[in-house]
């Protein structure tokens, strides 16, 4: 197995060069087993470049990369017997039904009797919910139902590695809502690293995120920790009661640096921006509830979308380029 106990992949300063221009500077991550990685970044910033190192379908300028504890530029054939991969576009025999194409990539990894083949294909065409479409020609597909059929087919050979480039690229959101759950399904039995640009799914499946701009990485946490953001910390809350009281008692905690309020039916809604937030943890809470006539229905820091995240990551490290 890995041998690092519990990590898949990693990198130690895996870099790649065209001409002298740079498609990825030096990049250093790990993978754990069993997790969902999400690989974000805009166009051109060096995800595909990554993932092509990977599998080593291109070498690599600078530092390394292993795979299972495997060097992907020396152990190559070991690694790619364990990896499912489905390309961001990809291409069926449309006179092929869901079956026979399974059936077809299955003979370049199974040489065994026959029938634990078509075991595996009725196995991965449940995993995929394609069983009522299996005997149809691709070419009457719909695009949730090839994302899903190429999915099927990375899958196919038991991998302990999966890598997806856009697996719910132009879906509507109900195929988006299939995709999602399919991974969520294999997480049981492979590690699943994901490029895409539809943040919110990342932000509904992902347990790490890693965030590249312009070949660099620019940001590398787990999923809640990068939602909680790096700038203001903000807290949430609603109440019933006196609200002059809790201004007047808000306003006089010298970490609170900012203070928004609105009333919507008989509730007050209040936004605080706080600079210490050990002292936010231990006494906000109490001292509203205790410090004046009300009632706190509703109490929280405040979780940015991955979205408002990214953005902010990426003008920051556009700016620091200039």
């Amino acid at each position: 197995m890995d041998k690092k106990n519990g990590i898949v992949i990693e990198t130690q300063g895996l870099s790649k060069s065209y001409k002298g221009v740079e498609a990825l500077k030096p990049l250093s991550l790990q993978v754990p087993k069993n997790s969902i990685f999400g690989f974000l970044g805009p166009n051109g910033s060096g995800k595909s470049t990554t993932i092509k190192l990977l599998l080593d379908l291109i070498h690599p300028s600078g530092g390394s990369a292993t795979v299972f504890g495997f060097d992907t530029v020396q152990k190559s054939p070991e690694i790619r017997t364990r990896v499912g991969y489905m390309a961001q576009d990809q291409r069926f025999y449309g006179h092929m039904t869901a079956r026979e194409t399974l059936r077809f990539v299955a003979g370049f990894f199974y040489a065994g009797p026959k029938a634990e083949i078509e075991k595996r294909i009725d196995e991965t065409l449940e995993l995929v919910d394609l069983v009522g479409k299996a005997d149809r020609p691709v070419q009457g597909f719909s695009g949730g139902e090839r994302q899903r059929l190429g999915i099927a087919q990375a899958q196919v050979n038991y991998p302990d590695l999966l890598i997806l480039d856009e697996p719910a690229a132009a879906l509507d959101p109900q195929g988006r809502h299939d995709v999602l759950m399919i991974m969520e399904r294999l997480r049981k039995h492979s590690t699943i690293f994901f490029s895409t640009h539809i943040l919110d799914d990342v932000q509904k499946v992902s347990d790490t995120v890693a965030i590249l701009n312009h070949g660099e990485l620019v940001a590398l946490a787990p999923i809640e920790e990068l939602l909680v953001g790096s700038g203001n910390v903000v807290y949430l809350f609603t109440t019933i009661g006196d609200g002059d009281g809790i201004q007047t008692l808000l306003s006089d905690m010298s970490w609170v640096t900012d203070i928004n309020r609105s009333g919507v039916n008989g509730r007050t809604q209040w936004q605080v921006i706080v600079d210490d937030e050990d002292a936010a943890e231990a006494q906000l809470l109490r001292s509203v509830q205790s410090g004046s006539e009300v009632t706190v229905t509703e109490f929280g820091r405040k979780k940015f979308e991955l979205e408002e995240i990214f953005l902010e990551i990426i003008k920051e490290s556009n700016h620091g380029n200039k």
